[in-house]
């Protein structure tokens, strides 16, 4: 935990909440052990999403696409949502999920390994999404960048790693110490990159808001 727990729990309880379908969805994650993002990373989502109306999203991870689905129900009416996924179990569960909450025609789901994927993609996106293999952040950025619209926002969720973070690499788990590594060379290079602004917050794991100048 890195903000005290009491003060989330008090935060988290002011929130209005969402849709009685975005709580089924996180209820089976919770009860299922899939990871979702955060209540707390929830609602710096939704701001982001009413203050910069986004029209263009892409999403790195979708899980059983919860992130995707809430994207959809608090931006822009006509925001388009294409998300990213290689895990195949959870492939058909993000599918149908998409189908029953009636954003079938609203995201395009592409199934596969995210830095293949990147690599063919084109166009510009005026939100990006980051929530996938912790590790891999790195290795994905050029792509990202590339497909970022100038002025564009890039979210990425998990960098403080419950705060070992700040940790040195000899304290952390030996299994740990790459992702751990990569992280430190992603948040450095979010910060000292020319062309982008970002400002890294304490909100839920440890989300990064980067921002390409026009």
């Amino acid at each position: 935990m890195i903000v005290d727990e009491r003060m989330c729990a008090f935060i988290d309880s002011l929130d209005r909440g969402n849709t009685a379908f975005l709580d089924e969805v996180e209820k089976y994650a919770v009860e299922t052990g899939v990871p979702i993002i955060r209540r707390s990373t929830q609602s710096l989502l939704k701001f982001l999403l009413a203050f910069a109306k986004p029209k263009n999203i892409l999403e790195v991870g979708t899980a059983i696409g919860f992130s995707a689905l809430l994207m959809c129900e608090y931006g822009p009416e006509d925001c388009r949502v294409t998300t990213i996924e290689k895990y195949e179990k959870r492939i058909p569960i993000a599918k149908e999920n998409f189908q029953r909450g009636g954003r079938e025609g609203q995201i395009t789901l592409l199934e596969g390994d995210a830095s293949e994927i990147l690599r063919e993609l084109s166009g510009r996106y005026d939100l990006i999404f980051m929530d996938a293999a912790k590790g891999q952040y790195i290795h994905f950025l050029p792509d990202v960048l590339r497909l970022l619209a100038p002025g564009g926002i890039l979210v990425s969720d998990n960098v403080l790693q419950d705060g070992e973070i700040i940790e040195s690499r000899y304290a952390v788990t030996r299994r740990n110490r790459t992702i751990h590594a990569r992280m430190r060379d992603y948040l450095y290079e979010l910060k000292h990159m020319p062309g982008l602004e970002t400002v890294i917050l304490p909100v839920g794991d440890g989300v990064t808001l980067t921002v390409r100048r026009e």
